[in-house]
C-alpha cells in the first residue's frame, strides 16, 4: 500500500480546485455543489465550504444517491441487497450549474449514473465533473472537469480515498 496524498495535500488539492472553479465560473452563474454518496458527498461539502469563501457568498450543497442507477445493481454476482440511502437536494437544480463531486473517476460509471440520477431532478444549466483522484480506465466517453490529482495507477490497482468523517484518516493510498 503506497500513500500518494497525505491530509494536508488533500485539502491543498481541494483549495487548488476551489481556486479554479471560482476563476472560470462566472459571476453570474448559479452555482451548487452535488456529492455523490459517500466519500464525493464528504468531499462536496468542503469543497462548498472553500467556495463559499473565494466567492464570498453561501453556495449551496447536497448529496446524492445513485444505488438505484448503478448498472451492476442486478449483477448475478452481487452480494445481496444493495443498500439505498437518501439524495438530500435542499435546492432547486434547474437552471444552477452543478459541480458533481465524486472521490474517484475510473470506468465513468458511477458518474453515468449520477448523471442520470441528476437529470430525473431537474434541468441543470451545466453539470460539471470535480474529482479528487482521476485515474485511467475509462469504460464511458466521460471525463473530468476538475481534478486534483492524477493517479498513475496499473488497471489490477485501487484507488482508495480515506477521510477522517468516515474513515478515521485522510488520505488516498494505492493498493
Amino acid at each position: 500500500m503506497k500513500v500518494i496524498l497525505n491530509a494536508e495535500q488533500i485539502e491543498s488539492k481541494l483549495r487548488d480546485l476551489a481556486e479554479v472553479i471560482a476563476s472560470v465560473t462566472p459571476p453570474e452563474d448559479d452555482l451548487a455543489i452535488i456529492g455523490v454518496r459517500s466519500r464525493g458527498e464528504i468531499l462536496a461539502q468542503r469543497l462548498a465550504a472553500a467556495l463559499s469563501e473565494q466567492l464570498g457568498k453561501p453556495v449551496p450543497c447536497g448529496t446524492l444517491d445513485i444505488t438505484l442507477y448503478r448498472d451492476d445493481l442486478n449483477s448475478p454476482h452481487g452480494t445481496g441487497q444493495p443498500l439505498v440511502r437518501t439524495t438530500e437536494i435542499g435546492f432547486d437544480i434547474d437552471d444552477k450549474t452543478i459541480i458533481l463531486v465524486d472521490d474517484v473517476l475510473h470506468t465513468g460509471r458511477s458518474t453515468r449514473a449520477a448523471l442520470d440520477a441528476l437529470i430525473d431532478l431537474g434541468r441543470p444549466k451545466a453539470i460539471r465533473l470535480a474529482v479528487l483522484v482521476e485515474r485511467a480506465g475509462r469504460e464511458f466517453p466521460i471525463q473530468a472537469d476538475y481534478a486534483g490529482y492524477k493517479a498513475d495507477v496499473g488497471p489490477g490497482q485501487k484507488v482508495q480515498v480515506n477521510l477522517i468523517e468516515s474513515d478515521g484518516k485522510n488520505e488516498v493510498v494505492v493498493e
